[in-house]
């Protein structure tokens, strides 16, 4: 199935009466014949202000509007079966679009807009700020939904296998980039140190810092699904890592982090570093109150299992989403003992986007061990 749109904008003054706006339409369905044979007009009706014609083939449907603040728009759904050709293409459009042109006074500003495929495999995702960008998706690798949220990999012809967890895309195989900016690669030292990674079920952080030669690596993902998925369909990302949940400098623990945390702190145990490999900050404050919650609380339980010199690194959410920055910002700064904080950032290929990172550390290290040891 395609879909495709044509949106216009019309002159003040030439359609405002219902009598110009039936001409209108009519010119139209002219120039949109142009590109479809065998239309036939099923309907014609007026919506809340706006004018609507729905006109129909054997494997199309077309629906034109008008609308009374002199915009207007053309929707053009084909369907074909999955071995076929859809009868509408973008070059089909632009067409119609040229006979608009030419037959239509009054026309403002018009453009043919690329088609949208209703595949198996999803082409579409958003970015952190809800734009829609397009993937060049030939296949649905994986497909699970556990419960606790739905776990894809999709294959791209430029970026290889993609993480996709509730419909968000979340690694792919070109993101190395985000590995490690997110471990400050090159400018952290984990040769010797203790590591807790909360979540990371993709398993690339996990493998890049056991290249550093780390005392060990604690992993703490909830969804086993991730780890087995990613394991047979990503390996280019976490290599061997994840075939064994016991290994000479790591360990890998399925379950929620909030209890593990919660039972390090009980056991005294403290780390060099703390990774929240968890959800994206969100881009709402008013809209997303239960996972601040849950990020406030995840910040809380890392900073008592941190020492007094050690560092907590995670991924904060796209560049562009300045309110949510600035909110994850307010919660670090609220937080006691005092913290300090850098940001960093890089493009992450299957985000299309620049991701920031976020190192934070205690302030006073002293306050900090007096806080732990109450």
């Amino acid at each position: 199935m395609a879909v495709l749109l044509v949106d216009f904008s019309l002159e003040e003054g030439f359609y405002d009466t219902q009598s110009s706006v039936l001409e209108l339409l009519n010119k139209l369905e002219n120039a949109v014949k142009q590109g479809f044979s065998s239309l036939q007009r099923i309907n014609n009706f007026s919506l809340e202000g706006s004018w609507i014609r729905i006109l129909t083939s054997e494997a199309s449907m077309i629906t034109m509007r008008i609308f009374p603040n002199q915009l207007g728009h053309i929707t053009i759904d084909c369907y074909a079966k999955d071995s076929e050709t859809p009868s509408a293409s973008l070059e089909v459009v632009r067409e119609i679009e040229r006979h608009i042109k030419a037959a239509v006074r009054g026309i403002k500003s018009i453009r043919a807009l690329p088609n949208l495929q209703a595949d198996k495999a999803v082409r579409y995702y958003l970015t952190s700020d809800n734009r829609v960008v397009e993937y060049d998706v030939t296949a649905l690798v994986f497909d699970e939904t556990t419960p606790y949220q739905k776990v894809q990999i999709v294959k791209s012809k430029t970026m290889g296998n993609i993480l996709v967890l509730d419909d968000l895309q979340n690694l792919g195989e070109m993101d190395l980039p985000y590995t490690h900016t997110l471990m400050g690669k090159n400018v952290e030292k984990y040769e010797g140190k203790e590591v807790l990674i909360l979540g990371g079920g993709d398993g690339a952080l996990l493998y890049e810092l056991l290249q550093e030669n780390p005392k060990e690596v604690v992993m703490v993902e909830l969804d086993e699904v991730v780890i087995k998925a990613c394991s047979k369909y990503m390996r280019s990302v976490c290599g061997d890592a994840m075939d064994n949940y016991d290994g000479p400098h790591h360990k890998i623990i399925i379950g929620d982090c909030l209890p593990v945390l919660e039972q390090y702190i009980g056991e005294g145990r403290r780390f060099d570093y703390v990774f929240g490999d968890l959800t994206d900050v969100p881009i709402s404050v008013d809209k997303s109150l239960e996972l601040w919650a849950f990020i406030n609380k995840v910040l809380k339980l890392s900073f008592q299992v941190l020492k007094p010199d050690g560092k907590f690194m995670t991924h904060v959410t796209g560049q562009g989403c300045t309110e949510a920055l600035e909110a994850y910002k307010q919660c670090l700064d609220r937080l006691q003992p005092a913290v300090k904080y850098e940001t960093s950032s890089n493009f992450v290929p299957s985000f299309h986007e620049t991701w920031v990172f976020c190192q934070v550390s205690f302030k006073n290290g002293e306050a900090a061990t007096n806080q732990q040891t109450e």
